[in-house]
C-alpha cells in the first residue's frame, strides 16, 4: 500500500503506485528491474527539500532513507551510501578528522539530493555540494551497477544528474581537514553592502547577506575559515535559542501567518525583524555555524546568475515589489559560488552570483514568482534545479553549453527514460523529443 506523499514545501504531491525502501544496491537492482518488468517508471526520494517536482514519483518511489551510513573512508576520501542525510555526516567524519568542504544553509537533505539537485552553500572560492563528490555508483536502467570517477568520460554529467541517468547508490566525497569558522553577522545599510558586493564577496572566505522587502538593511554574514585547533567562542545556549528557535521559527511563523491575513502589517514588522535579528559574532566547528534549521514552511526560487548582474537585479526586484504593491514578509538570500565543469551546474564557466527569492507556503507565489524570473532570465539566469522555476528544455539549453552532452549521456544510460517524470519531461525534454 502507498499513501500521498507531499515535499517539505507542499508544492507538489503524489500518490505512487507503491513504495520500496531497499537497504541494499541488489535491493535497488531488483526494484528497478521489477519497475521495468511492470512497465512503471522509477524515482529515488531524499528528504523531499526540493520544491520542484524533481522527486514526484507516480510510479515506483523508492525511499533510500535504509540505504545510508559511512561506507569507507581512504585518506581525504570518504565513500557513503547515498541515503545519508547531511546532517548525518559531521558525525560520521568527526572521527577521521574530516568534513565537507563547504555547506548549504540546510542539512536535512541527503547526498545525492543535494548534489543531484546542484545544492551549494556561499564562497567566491567554492563550488557546489556537487564539486566536493569525486565518484558516485549509481544503479541505471539495464540493472548495471556503475561506478563513476573523474577518469571517467560521463563523470561531469553524473556527479550532478538530477536523478536522470540511474538511482544513486553511493558517493564519494573529496573531503578536507575539519575546521572551524569565525562568523560575523551585521546589519547594514542595503546601499553600501550592494556598492561592495563583489569586493567582500572576492575578499571573505564566505559571504552572503539576507535583505527583507520593504526595509534598507541588509543582514551580513561573513564567515572566515580557522583550524580545528582554534579558540572555539560559541553562542550560549539561550542566545542561540532565542536567535534560531524562538526568533527564526517561533515567532517567525507568527508573522508570516499575521503577514498572511494582514498584508498592510508586512512593511512594520519587516523594519522591526531587521532591527532585531542579526548581530552577533562567534567561533564553532564548520558545520554548527553553517547550517540552521528551518521549521517555518516556505516556497523558494533561486537563480543563478553572472556575479557582477546581481546588485542591478536586486535592484531591479525591490523596484519591482514597489511598483507590483506586494508585501513580502520573506527575505531573499544573495550568496556566491565559484565557477566549476560540470554539465548541468548552475555555476557552469562563470563567476556566479544566486539571489533567492520566498513566499510563505500558505501564500499564492507563482505572481510574484514569474515576474521575477524575467528579470532573472534578462540576465542570463539558471534555475535551482530543486527550486520553483517555469523554465523548460528548450529555454535551458540556451544556458548550458553541454546541454547536448548530457541529453546524450541520458540517451546512453536511460535510453526509455525509466528515471523520468513530468517534471524531467519538462526541463530535459520527453522521450518522442
Amino acid at each position: 500500500m502507498s499513501g500521498t506523499w507531499q515535499n517539505w514545501g507542499r508544492s507538489e504531491s503524489v500518490t505512487p503506485a507503491r513504495v520500496e525502501h531497499p537497504s541494499t544496491v541488489d535491493a535497488v537492482v531488483a526494484a528497478v528491474a521489477g519497475a521495468r518488468r511492470d512497465g512503471l517508471r522509477v524515482k529515488p526520494i531524499g528528504a523531499g527539500h526540493s520544491f520542484t517536482g524533481i522527486a514526484v514519483a507516480p510510479g515506483v518511489q523508492l525511499g533510500l532513507a535504509r540505504l545510508s551510513g559511512l561506507i569507507s573512508v581512504d585518506g581525504n576520501l570518504a565513500t557513503f551510501a547515498a541515503g545519508t542525510a547531511l546532517h548525518q555526516v559531521p558525525a560520521l567524519l568527526a572521527p577521521y578528522e574530516l568534513a565537507m568542504e563547504n555547506l548549504g544553509d540546510i542539512d536535512a537533505q541527503t547526498l545525492a539530493g543535494a548534489t543531484s539537485t546542484g545544492t551549494h552553500g556561499t564562497g567566491a572560492r567554492f563550488a557546489g555540494l556537487a564539486n566536493q563528490v569525486a565518484a558516485v555508483t549509481l544503479v541505471t536502467a539495464d540493472g548495471s551497477v556503475l561506478r563513476i570517477d573523474a577518469d571517467h568520460e560521463l563523470f561531469n554529467a553524473a556527479r550532478l544528474g538530477l536523478g536522470a541517468l540511474g538511482v544513486l547508490v553511493e558517493i564519494t566525497l573529496r573531503c578536507v581537514p575539519a575546521f572551524k569558522l569565525h562568523a560575523v553577522e551585521r546589519p547594514e545599510r542595503l546601499d553600501g553592502v550592494l556598492e561592495s558586493f563583489l569586493e567582500r564577496a572576492a575578499a571573505a572566505d564566505h559571504f552572503e547577506f539576507y535583505w527583507f522587502p520593504h526595509t534598507t538593511t541588509a543582514l551580513t554574514k561573513t564567515n572566515t575559515r580557522l583550524p580545528l585547533s582554534a579558540e572555539s567562542r560559541p553562542l550560549g545556549k539561550v542566545k542561540r535559542w532565542i536567535d534560531d528557535d524562538l526568533m527564526s521559527n517561533r515567532v517567525f511563523a507568527g508573522v508570516c501567518g499575521l503577514g498572511r491575513a494582514v498584508p498592510p502589517l508586512i512593511p512594520p514588522v519587516n523594519r522591526l525583524a531587521q532591527r532585531l535579528t542579526g548581530n552577533r559574532e562567534f567561533t564553532d566547528i564548520s558545520t554548527g555555524v553553517f547550517t540552521t534549521e528551518r521549521r517555518v514552511r516556505f516556497r523558494e526560487m533561486e537563480y543563478a546568475l553572472p556575479r557582477a548582474a546581481i546588485t542591478d537585479a536586486l535592484r531591479e526586484i525591490d523596484k519591482l515589489i514597489t511598483a507590483r504593491g506586494w508585501r513580502i514578509s520573506f527575505p531573499l538570500e544573495v550568496r556566491v559560488a565559484a565557477p566549476d565543469d560540470i554539465w548541468l551546474s548552475t555555476g557552469h564557466g562563470r563567476d556566479t552570483g544566486y539571489i533567492a527569492i520566498h513566499r510563505y507556503f500558505r501564500e499564492n507565489h507563482h505572481e510574484y514568482f514569474q515576474a521575477v524570473e524575467r528579470i532573472f532570465r534578462s540576465y542570463e539566469g539558471r534555475p535551482h534545479w530543486g527550486k520553483i522555476h517555469y523554465q523548460d528544455a528548450e529555454s535551458l539549453s540556451l544556458r548550458y553549453p553541454r546541454f547536448g552532452d548530457f541529453l546524450a549521456a541520458r540517451k546512453r544510460l536511460d535510453p526509455d527514460h525509466l528515471f523520468a517524470n513530468d517534471y524531467l519531461d519538462r526541463v530535459l525534454g520527453r522521450l518522442s523529443d
